[in-house]
């Protein structure tokens, strides 16, 4: 008898290979599946921009490394001593212009040449929300804790996260035809949206998903980590003391489900 109930995962037809090339963008759910294919000798190259949690900030680093150009000290700001980039995580602000543009042109360049030789890019969406900056209507990646004064927020429809991935997945196969790509929704919920405002989020990203695998069945796919999340491992011992983002146990769980629907088994003779 069963106590809980299972999401079914069909066994995909990319199945995951040690000779696979894999580059990994989104969320922080991103990074743990990608240092699990590090640990298991996998070739993988994850968040070249750091941490991204929108559709469309995911999109904007795509574009940008597959048309690369050297970020310069324009494209930083200062705050508080540190020097940071929109279009990156925190991880790459310095308290000097130089040692940040460094890191992010190194990354840059060399995740560049990487997605043209890629045969797996997985990502994984975090929220449908997106914050602009006041001044310019740009979308930022990260707002590096500036005061809310400067952005204003606006929800994605799905009608406009499909048709921005449409072209991006389009231009991305001009240069590198081989590669299949794999969409997730991260089970983290974004709780400083309130409750109700996460599952809206949240169910645009998977309507989203949804219709990419639909439009390119022979190169997308999905996996279910949030359905997982919610579903199987719905119990507050699965969440970290935030009781926000999963466990370690529940990242091992999600991480068993991912290789049994991706990664091809060896069996002995019967």
């Amino acid at each position: 008898m069963e106590f809980r109930t299972v999401v079914t995962i069909p066994k995909s037809l990319s199945c995951f290979t040690q000779d696979d090339r894999i580059i990994l963008l989104g969320s922080c759910f991103v990074e743990h599946i990608g240092t699990k294919l590090a640990e298991n000798k996998f070739s993988v190259d994850i968040n070249p921009f750091g941490i991204l949690y929108n559709p469309l900030s995911i999109a904007a680093s795509l574009e940008k490394l597959l048309h690369p150009k050297h970020f310069s000290p324009a494209d930083l700001f200062e705050h508080k001593g540190v020097y940071h980039s929109f279009a990156h995580h925190s991880r790459f602000s310095f308290p000097s212009p130089e040692e940040s543009l460094t890191e992010i042109n190194t990354r840059l360049f060399a995740s560049s040449r990487n997605l043209l030789d890629a045969t797996k890019l997985i990502i994984t969406f975090g929220t449908a929300y997106i914050y602009k900056l006041k001044s310019d209507h740009r979308i930022v990646s990260n707002c590096h804790k500036l005061p809310d004064r400067f952005f204003y927020r606006e929800r994605l429809s799905v009608e406009a996260i499909v048709k921005k991935w449409e072209q991006v997945c389009m231009a991305i196969w001009e240069q590198n035809p081989q590669l299949d790509i794999l969409f997730t929704v991260s089970p983290v919920r974004h709780w400083k949206d309130g409750a109700h405002a996460n599952q809206i989020s949240k169910s645009i990203l998977l309507l989203a998903s949804e219709e990419l695998c639909m439009r390119f069945p022979e190169k997308v796919t999905y996996f279910p980590s949030y359905e997982i999340m919610m579903d199987e491992l719905r119990d507050y011992r699965f969440y970290g003391d935030d009781m926000i983002h999963p466990s370690g146990k529940a990242i091992d769980y999600i991480w068993e489900r991912f290789t049994e629907s991706f990664f091809l088994r060896k069996h002995g003779p019967s």
